[in-house]
């Protein structure tokens, strides 16, 4: 019976384990902005509501939104340009860009469907180029489908790591722990796509794209020289992001 049993546990776990990758295979899309596959479970209008319900919390949690309307103004009219100048606007998405009241974090960030927030503290330290850097590499974010592919990817580990536990016990600690590394490994290539699309944006709209070097030179400085190191952060090293861009400007330059 202990073994008949056993022989059971393992076949439910391997079913649950084989049902998370073939729900993963059909919902495998190819992104019409990007070119690239990608494992997506919810439409573009779920990411823009997710959107818009999660923008007030959000700002909320930095202080609320800058009180001048005169650079509120300013940082929306250089999103918009970097929108109306780029296949962005062709998506179905609703930009809408926030400047946030924190002026402790230096923090930049957009949520499924458009919405993209810069906190205070970083675009004090920027020049109008390299704040369009930053808003390009954020709908980058939104085009790519970043949120909507990682909770996607986080929602098939969870069911994977359920069958390995289920199946064989310790194996599903070791599973969880190989998705985790796998999700912060996307991560980084999320940004680093971001990067490629800011400075494609930047170009289309008449900025000079070496200033997204310079953004990245700010964070190197502000990460200061105790920063995580990049294997435990979903963020790429400031360096080899600019390595990355500068090859993004020669693959884009001669195409603005």
């Amino acid at each position: 019976m202990r073994r008949g049993s056993w022989k059971i546990r393992i076949f439910i776990g391997l079913a649950i384990v084989a049902f998370a990758f073939i729900q993963k295979c059909s919902n495998t899309e190819e992104n019409p902005y990007t070119g690239r596959s990608q494992h997506i479970t919810m439409s573009a209008d779920q990411e823009i509501a997710i959107g818009l319900q999660s923008a007030p919390e959000m700002a909320q949690q930095h202080g609320g939104l800058y009180p001048d309307q005169r650079l509120q103004a300013f940082v929306e009219s250089v999103g918009n340009k970097l929108v109306q100048n780029s296949i962005a606007r062709e998506t179905p998405y609703q930009y809408d860009f926030h400047l946030l009241a924190d002026d402790q974090t230096i923090n930049a960030f957009a949520l499924p469907g458009g919405q993209c927030f810069i906190t205070y503290a970083l675009f004090s330290q920027l020049n109008e180029a390299q704040l369009a850097g930053v808003l390009g590499h954020e709908i980058g974010h939104v085009i790519g489908r970043h949120s909507a592919e990682r909770i996607a990817d986080s929602q098939t580990w969870q069911t994977a790591t359920m069958g390995a536990t289920v199946g064989a016990g310790d194996m599903g600690s070791i599973l969880g722990s190989i998705g985790q590394n796998t999700l912060l490994k996307n991560g980084r290539g999320d940004e680093l796509e971001s990067d490629e699309l800011g400075v494609l944006f930047m170009i289309q709209s008449g900025y000079d794209p070496y200033e997204m070097i310079k953004v990245m030179e700010i964070l190197k400085t502000a990460a200061g020289p105790n920063r995580t190191p990049e294997f435990q952060s979903t963020h790429p090293d400031p360096e080899n992001r600019i390595a990355k861009i500068k090859e993004a400007i020669d693959k884009y330059k001669n195409q603005g």
